[in-house]
């Protein structure tokens, strides 16, 4: 199993490195604990205020995120979905998302993951996403990247290999994913799911955490989504940029808190947020 950055050849800030072992463990071991409640026919789901669900899975493993975290790294700042934010004194900033997923999750599929980010504030005062840890229990794989280390998927027991997005060109040779056709209509955007179909190869709704992690694998050439929170795109965005493709908002900035987004292999990224704006 992977055991964070001891498993490449990390030549990063020391600060970083350390940070990204901690994140890949935990995000393994946050992972595992909602197994025991995968499947689960006694499982119990609460709606929350906005309608989305919530379970004891997702509310344990943030507590084991955040107590992991306090542990090491005291100073740092943390913004979980659960439990929302606790204060830091260091540059470093947390983001846990402990199941993205959750419908998934509820109805028994496997495509549902833990996401922990670590985001960074520069002497400018410029905040970057510079880590993310990405494990999905249900089939024992996942993917992690640092700012200029690469991106690095591993299943199961396998040693963790370099990840890189396709090579498809051309946006009608495209296969597109997403989360939910009807957020497009929440958003109001109905009009650019259907110009997004009538573009690309084909879509499929392999959605939330998956679909990037299909994309920065090379399996699918872009996700997108029309509503997203930044606990959904703070784990994302490195590992996407680092696999060599291009992740942002629909306006184009790359950006994890602008509500919405769009990861590509970049080669026709353009291209799709030519439709999106339209």
């Amino acid at each position: 199993m992977i055991d964070g950055a001891e498993t490449f050849d990390f030549d990063g800030p020391a600060d970083v490195g350390s940070r990204l072992t901690l994140a890949n463990r935990i995000a393994i071991e946050a992972g595992k604990l909602t197994l025991k409640h995968f499947q689960n026919e006694d499982l119990k789901v609460i709606r929350k205020g906005d309608g989305s669900p919530l379970t004891i899975a997702d509310q344990e493993a943030e507590t084991f995120l955040r107590a992991e975290i306090a542990k090491s790294f005291p100073d740092d700042g943390i913004v979980g979905e659960e439990f929302g934010v606790t204060e830091g004194t260091s540059e470093f900033n947390w983001i846990l998302d402990p199941i993205d997923g959750t419908k998934s999750f509820i109805c028994g599929v496997p495509l549902y993951g833990t996401m922990v980010a670590v985001e960074r504030t520069t002497d400018s005062g410029v905040r970057r996403s510079v880590i993310g840890s990405v494990y999905l229990p249900g089939i024992d794989e996942g993917i992690f990247a640092s700012t200029g280390q690469g991106a690095w998927h591993f299943k199961g027991d396998e040693p963790a290999r370099r990840a890189h997005v396709s090579a498809t060109e051309k946006i009608e040779d495209a296969v597109l994913a997403t989360s939910e056709v009807e957020t497009f209509s929440e958003r109001d955007a109905a009009n650019v799911y259907r110009r997004l179909g009538e573009s690309v190869y084909f879509v499929r709704t392999w959605g939330d955490v998956y679909g990037y992690l299909l994309v920065a694998t090379g399996q699918v050439d872009v996700m997108i989504d029309p509503i997203l929170n930044v606990w959904d795109a703070a784990a994302v965005e490195p590992i996407i940029q680092e696999a060599g493709g291009r992740f942002s908002d629909w306006l184009g900035a790359p950006s994890i808190d602008s509500g919405d987004s769009i990861g590509s292999n970049g080669l026709f990224h353009d291209d799709i947020l030519k439709l999106v704006q339209q």
